[in-house]
């Protein structure tokens, strides 16, 4: 039986879909869980402490731990994991991508060159470096242009990232993305990234790297305009509803970013933004999609992408690797910081036609804080239907069955 070690960070919403996954191809799972981990190992599955913010003692411990019970795969789920399952599977010979490449991707400064030096279409950029003042933002504003976007180089899920229209917006915005990013654990020598906005439908591309080839698995259109100030995403609908150029265009875009960074094995999410057959890379990320919008996704013989994924790390045949039929994915946004007490409707959201799933995640009593402050979201609801058009109106139609109560 091949066995296989799942890192899984303590946030992470993924562990029972990949472990699920892992059971239905019938291997036998190992679970890395940081050290200090107070949730433990899942039920039934033997664990690891893993330190994730130590790559190299990590990808040692995992050696250890194969020398007396040796691993087929080391997975990361989420991009916590991402650069110490590269290390372990460098050092143990299996299928891997580049460490140096997933840190890259983990780092947006750093993506930025690398897409810069391989004139990959990306938006004009420029460095704030720590402690810049008023008249260093307003020169990074000058050479990127306007309006533009302010973001930390290592967050995710739109946490920190601002839209500004004028130089005094810039100003304002650094201060509160800087704030952000303190809040969030970044020290204080941590540069922040300016950025011309790109207009256009944004979409999310997901896709697996073999030898290098992207194989595109989806491609979601977000029907909601991301314009700013902040861009919390809302809706996600695949099939995309783009034209064929621009989905070329996408998908052409995608494989020369991946190529960039050096990313060669695995997952991958990409944010492209596109218009008139030009596409702009926005982020590149060496993982699948983030929260359970991967359950949005279903696959020859009904195959999870999260199956696929594991697959691919095995070595074992792929098959349909393109996601069958129109579905979609609802991520329930947070209406004001405070203390959830209550998401009501849900019974009614699942009885719309077309929806599939609805799955709160965040327990009544937790405190709560929208984007761009905050990086979680409340829940998902799932839509599949004949059409993408369907999908977006089930959805949507969920949606307002919702009541979320927040308390300030």
């Amino acid at each position: 039986m091949a066995r296989i070690l799942l890192l899984l960070p303590t946030t992470t919403y993924r562990a029972p879909d990949f472990v699920e996954a892992a059971r239905a191809l019938g291997v036998e799972v190992v679970v890395g869980v940081a050290e200090g981990d107070t949730l433990g190992p899942l039920p039934g599955e033997r664990s690891l402490a893993v330190p994730f913010d130590d790559p190299a003692e990590a990808a040692a411990r995992i050696a250890d731990h194969d020398a007396a019970a040796p691993l087929d795969a080391v997975l990361a789920v989420d991009d916590v994991g991402t650069v110490v399952a590269a290390r372990a599977s460098a050092l143990l010979g299996l299928r891997h991508n580049p460490p140096e490449a997933v840190a890259a991707a983990r780092d947006k400064l750093v993506m930025r060159r690398l897409l810069d030096e391989c004139e990959v279409d990306q938006p004009r950029y420029a460095v704030l470096a720590p402690g810049a003042d008023d008249d260093a933002v307003a020169a990074a504003v000058a050479h990127v242009g306007l309006p533009c976007v302010i973001k930390p180089t290592t967050l995710s899920a739109s946490q920190g990232v601002l839209r500004a229209d004028d130089v005094d917006g810039a100003v304002q915005v650094t201060a509160r993305v800087r704030r952000i990013a303190a809040d969030a654990g970044l020290g204080p020598d941590a540069p922040l990234l300016v950025e011309r906005f790109v207009p256009g439908p944004e979409v999310a591309v997901e896709g697996l790297l073999v030898a290098g080839r992207l194989h595109v698995l989806a491609v979601f259109d977000k029907p909601d305009p991301l314009d700013g100030p902040a861009f919390a995403e809302t809706i996600y609908v695949t099939p995309s509803r783009l034209a064929a150029a621009d989905l070329a265009a996408v998908a052409a875009a995608t494989q020369a970013a991946t190529a960039a960074l050096g990313l060669t094995e695995g997952p991958v999410h990409a944010e492209v933004r596109v218009r008139a057959g030009r596409a702009s890379v926005i982020e590149v990320a060496a993982r699948t999609i983030g929260g359970l919008c991967g359950r949005a996704l279903s696959f020859s013989t009904g195959r999870s992408l999260e199956e696929l994924v594991i697959r691919h790390a095995l070595g074992m045949a792929l098959g349909d690797t393109r996601a069958r039929g129109a579905s979609g994915v609802l991520m329930v946004p947070t209406p004001r910081a405070g203390t959830l007490r209550a998401v009501e409707g849900v019974d009614a959201a699942r009885a719309v036609p077309g929806i599939v799933g609805v799955d709160i995640t965040v327990a009544a009593g937790k405190r709560v804080v929208p984007v761009p402050e905050g990086n979680r979201y409340l829940g998902f609801v799932f839509g599949r239907d004949a059409t993408p058009a369907r999908v977006e109106t089930a959805l949507r139609r969920a949606w307002a069955c919702l009541d979320v109560r927040v308390d300030a």
